[in-house]
């Protein structure tokens, strides 16, 4: 009986990794960080805890409904990668801790991951709903960039923009979630803090991770049309910004200032980002990008373990 029910379990669990495969939830899970770090930051502490629980849902919606449409968009594109087999098997990155691209490779139905995608889409639009009605808006744009991002893959490598600009949807959502009538100053800070963060730190290093069969395949990136010189130091100087944006935004914040929370903030960015990306600029390898794009994926949660800490330990 024992082992009935275990092999009954086995499918499903199997099944239940291909969704999360499609959404690429161990990254959406990360993700998560930076809505619930901007919400801290704006509201200056924790927000009530029916509106930090319900944010957090929300926010876990969108991002698995927006993961999974980009499959969605990029399944042709995927598909012609596998039957040309120019899909890296020895990709190591966050994103590839279940399968890569599982409708791409026959595992999963199209039917089954636009329901997936639907439900979590339903789910956050409600969500939003009822945090601010605003943050449907800022969704939908989302969810309509990414669209966007997918489709000019081999039309134009200025699509990392876009990708940048769907990447601050999420905290910028959440400032709005916790405080209908933000700073605007702050809002932009936030926004450019974010998309140089996703622009260096995330999709130009992800891309160059796939520079030979983006090639093949005739993309249009950054690597891939401007090489890995300038590219490399496009990511340097957008983490530099980075670096000096998430200062000024913290500064900005209504959160309490301590010099440890500075301090511990610039040598998050440092090692997290400044770090792998010099070494990016001096090495110039695929393995090097892959470390860089894996690191600064936890950028956003040692930035909001340092905004806890200051907010549980102000006098720190």
């Amino acid at each position: 009986m024992g082992v009935t029910r275990i092999q009954t379990v086995r499918p499903w669990l199997a099944q239940l990794g291909l969704f999360f495969a499609l959404s690429r939830t161990p990254h959406g899970l990360m993700d998560l960080a930076t809505p619930v770090l901007t919400a801290i930051l704006w509201y200056g502490g924790f927000p009530p805890a029916r509106i930090l629980l319900l944010g957090i849902f929300t926010a876990f919606a969108g991002y698995t409904s927006v993961y999974a449409l980009n499959d969605l968009v990029d399944y042709r594109t995927d598909r012609e990668r596998f039957l040309k087999q120019l899909a890296s098997p020895g990709v190591c990155d966050i994103d590839s801790i279940f399968v890569r691209h599982p409708i791409a490779c026959g595992r999963l139905s199209p039917v089954k991951a636009v329901i997936w995608a639907s439900l979590w889409g339903i789910a956050a639009t409600i969500g939003a709903f009822i945090l601010n009605p605003l943050c449907i808006v800022i969704f939908l744009a989302a969810c309509s960039l990414e669209a966007l991002y997918c489709l000019a893959w081999q039309t134009s490598c200025l699509k990392v923009f876009v990708s940048g600009a769907v990447k601050t949807a999420g905290p910028v959502a959440a400032i709005y979630a916790v405080d209908p009538n933000p700073s605007p100053y702050f809002v932009i800070l936030v926004f450019f803090w974010l998309f140089f963060w996703e622009v260096g730190g995330q999709n130009i290093p992800n891309d160059w991770a796939d520079i030979d069969e983006d090639r093949k395949m005739e993309a249009s990136t950054f690597p891939v049309r401007f090489g890995e010189a300038l590219s490399a130091g496009i990511v340097l100087l957008c983490l530099y910004l980075t670096l000096c944006l998430g200062a000024v935004t913290i500064t900005y914040s209504r959160i309490p200032q301590s010099f440890a929370s500075t301090v511990l903030s610039v040598a998050a960015a440092l090692y997290f980002l400044i770090m792998p990306a010099v070494e990016l600029k001096m090495t110039k390898e695929k393995t090097a990008a892959l470390v860089l794009f894996n690191r600064a994926s936890y950028y956003p949660a040692a930035m909001l373990g340092v905004m806890i800490a200051g907010c549980l330990l102000p006098g720190i």
